[in-house]
């Protein structure tokens, strides 16, 4: 399977802003085409496409939610770059929703809000890529955001923590079911890093509650977890299939 070093064909999915922008730039940066997918955030995602180094990159919108829609988002995604050689699955939710404190009807909304973006999106993504990179025939690679809450632990964001876990075995039978066809799958589990989405929580004592988590003293940037998603989609990266790569910067340690 001879997947290109340059020059491939990169759907990032939710890249109108934070991570999904950090990575669409990481790839685009390397000489690679890339298909910026946003849901609603069509400005901020037009943003991301104009910030691109070189040519041939896309905008493309759509619900990741329902299959139809996922269905177009790939369609276009494919039509706009000829195909597909590397799906990076970003999109995700993730509001607070303690037990104690939401109500059953809350709890209920946001568990399925949160099982249909984090977890089916990036199922049915998967499977519309993969089928491309099967009918290519020239190999491809899957990388999946999931985080260090499926292993830690996420108690006001339970929600979260949970389809991250089920996001991460995804991953896993994957990597097992499409290694015949020269497709690598793996996974990263970023702790905390700055975004906009984020920053108010990094002022004051929260903030340094948040950077104390690590050894190091600080919360990582997009860019630092967007070049190991662009490692991970290499053609030297394979090996690294069925993986899930710890971003975290010590502050919870595995065995």
């Amino acid at each position: 399977m001879n997947l290109p070093a340059t020059d491939r064909r990169v759907l990032v999915s939710g890249a109108s802003r934070g991570l999904g922008r950090a990575v669409a730039q990481a790839f685009a940066a390397q000489g690679d085409r890339v298909a910026v997918h946003f849901g609603s955030r069509q400005e901020e995602a037009r943003e991301t496409l104009d910030s691109l180094k070189g040519s041939g990159h896309a905008l493309v919108g759509g619900d990741l939610t329902d299959p139809a829609g996922a269905r177009r988002v790939a369609d276009a995604a494919a039509d706009a770059l000829g195909g597909i050689d590397v799906l990076v699955n970003n999109a995700a939710v993730n509001h607070r929703h303690p037990l104690a404190e939401t109500p059953y009807e809350e709890w209920a909304e946001l568990w399925q809000r949160h099982v249909s973006v984090n977890l089916l999106a990036t199922a049915n993504l998967s499977h519309l890529a993969a089928s491309r990179m099967i009918e290519q025939g020239t190999g491809g690679r899957i990388v999946n955001i999931g985080s260090r809450g499926a292993f830690r632990g996420e108690p006001d964001h339970p929600a979260y923590g949970a389809t991250k876990a089920a996001v991460h075995a995804l991953g896993q039978s994957l990597a097992v079911s499409l290694a015949p066809y020269g497709i690598g799958v793996a996974s990263v589990a970023p702790g905390f890093f700055e975004t906009e989405r984020v920053a108010g929580r990094l002022s004051g004592a929260e903030g340094e509650a948040i950077r104390a988590q690590s050894p190091f003293g600080r919360v990582a940037s997009a860019e630092e977890i967007a070049e190991a998603v662009r490692w991970l989609a290499s053609p030297l990266a394979q090996w690294s299939s069925g993986a899930v790569l710890d971003l975290n910067g010590a502050s919870h340690l595995r065995t």
